[in-house]
């Protein structure tokens, strides 16, 4: 016994022993493994910091390069600038001598010289008036802007006054015309950089421009179109916020609701990053954009801050296309295909194919994204619009309205004007009396040779197969086909059964929809002078774009 005690004794330490030594490995691999990670990080950090100091010098010896350059270059623009001054001096000198003060006859003066008169003079206000009376030359105007505001004594002050007035009349509740508020903003987007710091305003130009734009802000509400804020108002406050550096003053929603709203506008992108920088901020500005159905202007704002990587261009105006025809379908759904509702669809499909169009051609996206389509679906609509006005133009309803309240048809003077025949074979002919008491909403179409001369130009026969029994009264112009082929077999139509005219067939077409739709059976050239119904030629459906 004692022996097998003592053999279980040692068996019992040598676990223990093992168990021990099994701890100790684990342990000393976890310490080695947490050390080596301490030395790696360290020598990471070690050689970050290295690259951090490189830079710091290389960026620190260019900075005293350049310090060393612009000394040395000081005499120079100081002869330079001593030289500019005489020569504004005596320019002035010779405009006060040749003058009779502010009452000057400036219409022999060329453009260059009346803004270079008005802008010696500060004359803000008067600037503002002469650039409005010359919108129709705003191409070569903005340069010329820029150049003769060289000449005056304080550009930054110049465009505070203009900035002040145009406040103090929305402030007083004036009404402020367009073609003044475009002066107005040409004169702002002439010559303040889109940077933050501008031109180094002075403190106290800068607490004043505080106290106008504080003012503004007290007139722009909430800062969106509910406010009676308009897009050039959004913009050109931003720019000033960003020229005179008072991005601390206004509240970061504030601004960014500005950017939001007015997302559409050409400059509102650079605007965005120089506020908002390119980091986490700018970042939630697309993510709203994109939520919101804007990714057009998500394309343009991703493109500023440099994140198309993380934004693909391609996958947002794709996604713009198909919120494109589904916006369109929905409102004709809405609208239960009435001809306002389909007006309405067809105009928003036409502006955002064409903003999608230019996006793509802004970023030169031209082989990866098809325009064809794209391009024929503009086509398409303007021509629909262009059908619409001509139909509904004053003088063509005062004609709608004679040719209704004809007279005899046998006298030549009051008879109406004659209609295509509906169909190529014979009728029997219609005694000269009235329409019968049935009134539907598709134009009459009445095939009696005695009383119309019915020209055999148009003939639907072809489109049947089988023989067509037809009725008094024939079909509506634009009675929506079941289906986009012929009918096969017979087809006999009687008034009765004559449905009110539609411009689209009632039927649900998905987003993608491929089934051609018609409107009408076409060849309507003989029935302008009756066209008593206004059918859109355009479909508010999808058209079939090429797969993008």
């Amino acid at each position: 016994m004692a022996a097998e005690d003592r053999i279980h004794a040692l068996f019992t330490n040598l676990e223990a022993r093992h168990s021990l030594l099994t701890t100790i490995t684990h342990l000393h691999k976890t310490l080695t493994s947490h050390f080596t990670n301490i030395q790696t990080s360290l020598t990471n950090k070690s050689e970050a910091l290295d690259e951090h100091i490189k830079n710091l010098k290389e960026n620190t010896e260019n900075a005293l390069i350049k310090l060393q350059n612009r000394e040395d270059a000081l005499p120079d623009k100081e002869s330079s600038m001593a030289a500019r001054i005489v020569e504004m001096k005596e320019e002035a000198v010779k405009e006060i001598e040749s003058s009779q003060g502010l009452g000057e006859d400036l219409s022999d003066k060329s453009l260059e010289e009346v803004l270079g008169v008005y802008c010696r003079r500060m004359d803000a206000s008067g600037l503002v008036r002469f650039i409005q009376t010359k919108r129709k030359e705003s191409i070569g105007l903005r340069a010329e802007i820029g150049a003769a505001l060289q000449c005056s004594l304080d550009q930054m002050r110049l465009i505070l006054d203009a900035a002040e007035e145009f406040v103090g009349m929305k402030v007083e509740g004036k009404t402020v015309l367009s073609d003044r508020r475009w002066a107005y903003d040409m004169l702002i987007q002439s010559v303040v950089p889109s940077a933050e710091g501008g031109y180094g305003a002075g403190r106290s130009l800068k607490e004043r421009a505080a106290r106008v734009l504080e003012k503004w802000k007290g007139v722009l509400g909430g800062g969106d179109r509910g406010s009676g804020v308009c897009a050039a108002e959004a913009t050109m406050f931003l720019q000033l916020v960003i020229t005179f550096g008072l991005k601390e003053r206004f509240e970061e929603e504030f601004l960014r609701k500005l950017v939001l709203e007015f997302a559409n506008r050409k400059d509102m992108p650079k605007l965005a990053v120089v506020t908002f920088g390119s980091g986490n901020k700018i970042v939630d500005i697309i993510e709203e954009l994109v939520k919101t159905d804007k990714d057009v202007e998500a394309v343009y704002f991703a493109s500023e801050a440099g994140l198309t990587e993380r934004y693909p261009p391609l996958s947002l105006l794709r996604s713009a296309l198909r919120s494109c025809r589904r916006n369109a379908n929905n409102i004709s759904k809405k609208g239960k295909f009435s001809s306002s509702a389909v007006d309405k669809a067809n105009t928003i499909e036409l502006e955002a194919t064409k903003a999608l169009i230019k996006c793509v051609e802004d970023h030169k996206l031209e082989e990866e994204f098809s325009l064809n389509g794209l391009k024929k679906r503009v086509t398409e609509l303007e021509l629909a619009k262009a059908k619409r006005k001509k139909s509904t133009a004053p003088g063509n309803k005062h004609i709608k309205k004679r040719g209704r309240s004809s007279g005899k048809a046998s006298d030549p003077s009051t008879s109406r004007h004659g209609k295509s025949g509906r169909l190529s074979n014979a009728s029997p002919s219609f005694s000269s009396r009235n329409p019968p008491p049935a009134r539907y909403a598709g134009a009459h179409s009445y095939t009696s040779q005695t009383v119309y001369e019915a020209p055999s130009t148009v003939s639907y026969a072809p489109a049947y197969s089988g023989a067509h029994a037809k009725s008094s009264v024939a079909l509506p112009p634009h009675y929506a086909l079941q289906e986009a082929g012929a009918y096969s077999g017979t087809h006999t139509q009687s008034p009765a059964t004559l449905a009110p005219q539609y411009g689209y067939a009632h039927q649900d077409a998905g987003v993608d929809g491929g089934r051609s739709y018609h409107g009408s059976y076409g060849g309507e050239t003989g029935y302008s002078a009756y066209d008593y119904t206004l059918a859109a030629t355009a479909s508010a459906y999808p058209p079939s774009y090429p797969p993008q």
